[in-house]
């Protein structure tokens, strides 16, 4: 299997498979699904598991039922397989989440995804190039303003890899985080191209903010997490501490080889704000997709604009980035909309197909492998690919690193 580079949410670098742990074997499932149920997409979760990452969980929705998988463990001291009702830190996901907020206050007339960063956020966007005014609301959002992402800062990277246990329980304001940004010249002007950014979220998040008086957090929270019954989420803000029940989080923090295993579950994930500090299950996450995708959330205009894709590469027709979830066609010719998220010891994913009723939510609880390109087409095509395959997923996911 080959070893994926983490996601530019919080994770610095991935590194070989450095960890060997046992299979459990995986809990007792009825065979619901498409028919061919999901014997394949528990084999990609075996493999995720025998590349050396501790345990993988995963959840599929669809119109027979609910199944739900697991493999490996949940904490490498005691064992404890891992658990369905496990929360864990599900990274860029989030962004669905703010993306939803920022087009229901669209639909209610309290902003516009035409309005400028600089409308709402005065001064906020300037110096060494940068210009809030020439900055929309939607840019930001389907990542083409061009911002530079403040995670691939080199300060902000040690802190978060090498330096991790000294900064671990930092608190960071966004205002700190886009300041980080604004050190450093845009990636292009305006609209001109597509660049995966953390810093686009962070400002989205201070515009709900702006716009009603509340924090993103506390929106997310009325508006979607109430009225879905996502009981299993929540946006810690600056605790570091995990809900229970959860499983550990392990990381190397490094790329360097054969490098040590490390307990990285206690973090301050105000580092990554509204571009990623979302806990939830995959229960949970299919929840949310289920009722996102499926145009439960949003007026029928903002569904359009939610998946409205732009070219990530415009060289290449399969994969698409809409308003805080991308679209992709998998081997088999199925489509389906997701979004992954990548957050110290924890990698995460959720789908769903066009019409939101085929759903499957997963989580890997360390950082250095995985291949969500082959768990994808097991659930989606019923196969697993040959190791090492390059699939339209892998690309797209490549996008998002």
């Amino acid at each position: 299997m080959t070893t994926r580079t983490a996601r530019n949410g919080l994770i610095g670098a991935a590194v070989s498979a450095a960890l060997t742990v046992a299979a459990l074997a995986a809990p007792a499932q009825a065979e619901t699904g498409r028919g061919h149920g999901h014997t394949a997409t528990q084999q990609a979760m075996d493999a995720q598991v025998a590349a050396g990452v501790p345990g993988a969980l995963g959840q599929a929705r669809d119109e027979n039922g609910t199944w739900n998988g697991s493999v490996g463990v949940a904490d490498l001291r005691t064992e404890r397989p891992r658990k369905t009702a496990d929360r864990f830190r599900a990274g860029s996901i989030t962004k669905g989440f703010v993306s939803t907020v920022l087009l229901q206050l669209e639909a209610e007339g309290e902003l516009s995804l035409d309005d400028t960063v600089e409308h709402w956020l005065p001064g906020v966007v300037k110096g060494h190039g940068n210009d809030g005014s020439k900055i929309k609301i939607r840019q930001l959002l389907n990542h083409t303003s061009g911002l530079f992402n403040y995670t691939a800062d080199p300060e902000v990277a040690h802190a978060l890899s090498d330096g991790f246990f000294k900064h671990r329980y930092d608190t960071k304001t966004p205002e700190q985080l886009v300041s980080v940004a604004m050190s450093h010249k845009p990636d292009f002007e305006p609209g001109t191209a597509w660049n995966y950014s953390n810093t686009n979220y962070v400002l989205a998040g201070m515009i709900v903010g702006e716009a009603t008086g509340h924090s993103y957090a506390a929106e997310i929270e009325r508006r979607i997490i109430e009225p879905l019954g996502l009981h299993g989420t929540s946006l810690p803000g600056t605790s570091a501490r995990m809900p229970n029940p959860h499983g550990r989080a392990y990381s190397p923090l490094t790329a360097e080889p054969n490098a040590e295993i490390h307990d990285v579950t206690e973090l301050n994930p105000s580092w990554a704000g509204a571009a990623g500090e979302i806990i939830s299950t995959t229960g949970d996450l299919n929840r949310f997709y289920r009722a996102l995708i499926g145009g439960r959330l949003l007026e029928p205009k903002q569904q359009k604009e939610l998946l409205t894709g732009v070219a990530v590469d415009p060289t290449d027709t399969t994969f698409r980035y809409g308003l805080g979830v991308m679209w992709t066609k998998l081997s088999c010719g199925q489509e389906i909309w997701l979004h992954d998220g990548g957050i110290h010891g924890s990698l995460s994913l959720a789908t769903a197909t066009p019409d939101g009723r085929h759903t499957a939510a997963f989580n890997l609880n360390g950082d250095w492998a995985g291949e969500w390109d082959s768990v994808m087409e097991a659930e989606y095509c019923g196969k697993v690919p040959a190791p090492g395959a390059r699939t339209p997923l892998d690309k797209a996911l490549g996008a998002l690193r």
